[in-house]
């Protein structure tokens, strides 16, 4: 049998060593099928605590260790802290896979790290770096979220994804036999596990996060639509049962592959994909949409709880430029909106600065748009400018969209 850390090992390797996104790390890893619920499971924990390993590592290990070495420990970490395995087990299968993998020379340093290693002598630090390691987000995200939100700051960072989010097409009723929780969306629930199956293939069902579908329940239907940043697709298909016709743009050439394919494998026929940088003007699109949805690039720190490994990857430095280019979207792509029609802008972000600030500051520039009262069933708190929804009662999504009007 292989050795239970290895899978998990192959794909925090990717994510650590490599940069590579979690959720593409498990599908080109090659992982064992036979026990793919034991890596996930393993993967998604180990980075969903990241910071409080890291503190482990830190306490017990004078010297850093190499990248490789803390990885096989934050595995053991997780193994022995959160899954309460027994030590010996925990020690003997990382020994063993240090050699398998030709480090054998740190087989003795792992095998002494764990068996004096002691929890109970681990200590957070006090403040925004306690809150910063034990919810695992970044200390400068800590900061923003506690100045917006106060003491709600801690049970939006502590909210914990709810499961996988599956929106029906047809024959709803053989899934939602086993255990689910409804959501306000008619044929959307949530599953703890839900492996695809042939209905996956088939289109009957597609998996299609809740906060993407509140978004959606906030167009108006139309002839014409554009989804800017469109990839990998979902809320073009969605929409293309509220809309006549749609273009589905998107900056890279295989992003508009993937849109493709979640098209064709949907069987929906409506939607047009197209290569288009959405902050450089395109003269065939003027005044040539009814609606128009920015659902533009963000920090994603409304979906740590579904990206764990999201966090390992974002700077404050790197909100500076994502801000210019979602001011950029938004003024680029509203000359293409109609007369009458409807402007969307999206994010998954719950910082105030990616949201409420940027429409805000593009309605004072832009006269010819008006606000408009947009509605969803999903709880979310109303801002000045739109809906705000906030992971610990939005089934642990963060996210915001704005509705506006072109007037004249």
């Amino acid at each position: 049998m292989t050795n239970p850390f290895y899978d998990p090992y192959k794909v925090l390797t990717k994510v650590y060593a490599e940069g590579a996104h979690l959720k593409i790390a498990l599908n080109d890893s090659g992982i064992e099928e036979l026990n793919r619920a034991r890596t996930v499971k393993t993967v998604y924990g180990v980075l969903e605590n990241d910071g409080y390993l890291s503190l482990c590592i830190k306490t017990f290990a004078p010297k850093s260790p190499k990248q490789a070495v803390r990885t096989l420990l934050k595995i053991s970490l997780y193994w022995l802290v959160f899954l309460k395995k027994p030590r010996y087990m925990v020690t003997d299968t990382a020994v063993d896979l240090c050699k398998k993998l030709g480090k054998g020379g740190m087989a003795g340093f792992v095998n002494a790290f764990l068996r004096k290693f002691d929890e109970s002598k681990v200590t957070l630090p006090h403040g925004d770096e306690g809150l910063s390691v034990r919810y695992n987000f970044p200390l400068f995200a800590v900061k923003k979220l506690k100045a917006q939100y106060g003491e709600r700051a801690e049970k939006i960072m502590g909210a914990k994804s709810h499961g996988v989010t599956v929106r029906f097409v047809r024959g709803e009723e053989k899934y939602t036999a086993r255990p689910h929780e409804k959501t306000p969306f008619e044929h959307v629930s949530i599953f703890e596990n839900f492996p695809p199956d042939e209905g996956f293939y088939a289109g009957d069902y597609t998996f299609q996060s809740v906060g993407s579908v509140a978004i959606c329940s906030v167009v108006e239907p139309c002839e014409t639509f554009l989804d800017s940043c469109a990839a990998p697709g979902g809320k073009s298909v969605l929409l293309s049962g509220k809309c006549k016709n749609i273009t589905a743009s998107e900056l890279h050439a295989h992003r508009v592959s993937l849109i493709e394919a979640y098209c064709c494998r949907m069987g929906v026929q409506n939607v047009k994909a197209v290569q288009a940088d959405s902050s450089v003007y395109s003269p065939a699109w003027e005044n040539a949409f009814d609606g128009v949805l920015c659902d533009v690039p963000c920090s994603g720190l409304g979906t740590v709880a579904e990206n764990p490994d999201l966090p390992l990857r974002k700077t404050e430095e790197s909100l500076g430029g994502l801000k210019q280019t979602q001011r950029a979207i938004l003024n680029n792509c509203s000359r293409y909106v109609k007369k009458g029609g409807y402007l969307y802008y999206s994010t998954c972000s719950i910082l105030e600065e990616e949201n409420d600030a940027v429409v805000g500051a593009f309605l004072r520039e832009n006269p010819a748009f008006e606000l408009v009262k947009a509605e969803c069933p999903l709880p979310h708190e109303k801002t000045n400018y739109g809906l705000q929804f906030l992971p610990d009662t939005a089934f642990g999504a963060g996210f915001y969209v704005s509705k506006m009007r072109k007037k004249i």
